[in-house]
């Protein structure tokens, strides 16, 4: 394995109807990243997977989003992983949190899946929870709406306001976790 290549993994749901959803935070922060990049995604020829091969910060970093329903996600990256020789333990996965208010974040490494489907199809795939997470708050549903539905619903317009600088924020954390560690990210972005 190479410890100097690292796999960032948006994860989400695929086409254009799920674009919007708070489940698609992942995506939106992997977009981020490819932007700021000046790289493309391109459909990768084994694993079911947008990709792109970069530099951030000078080290070696594929950018992926999954084009598998969330709740299936722990195929394709374990497929990622693999084909270009990542160690689980440089995997960052970006994903939504119900459990924490919408734009907050909560980075960290390792733990249990909290529920979330795409988490769980993770530890499954991979036979391991430990790899990096970073935690995109979306808050619990008003009154009661199930967890399900608002998570494949769009944000509000309130917080439509916001979640560009969110992103924004958030694709620092995943830089910062590459290139200061754990600890230092947690300090500066866990708020």
């Amino acid at each position: 394995m190479a410890d100097d290549v690292w796999l960032v993994v948006g994860l989400g749901n695929p086409g254009p109807s799920y674009a919007r959803t708070r489940h698609n935070i992942g995506h939106l922060v992997a977009d981020e990243l490819a932007a700021r990049t000046g790289s493309t995604f391109k459909q990768h020829k084994q694993v079911k997977s947008e990709v792109i091969e970069t530099r951030i910060s000078g080290l070696r970093t594929i950018i992926a989003k999954p084009r598998s329903y969330m709740n299936e996600s722990g195929g394709p990256v374990a497929g990622l992983l693999k084909f270009f020789k990542v160690d689980p333990a440089n995997l960052i996965a970006v994903h939504d949190e119900l459990d924490i208010d919408f734009g907050v974040l909560r980075c960290k490494f390792g733990g249990g899946d909290n529920g979330h489907n795409g988490l769980k199809s993770l530890r499954k795939s991979l036979g391991t929870g430990e790899y990096y997470r970073v935690r995109f708050g979306v808050g619990r549903p008003p009154g009661r709406q199930s967890p399900a539905d608002f998570v494949l619903n769009e944000f509000s317009s309130t917080e439509r306001k916001d979640l560009p600088f969110a992103v924004d924020r958030t694709a620092d954390a995943v830089e910062s976790l590459m290139t200061a560690g754990l600890e230092t990210t947690q300090g500066l972005y866990n708020s």
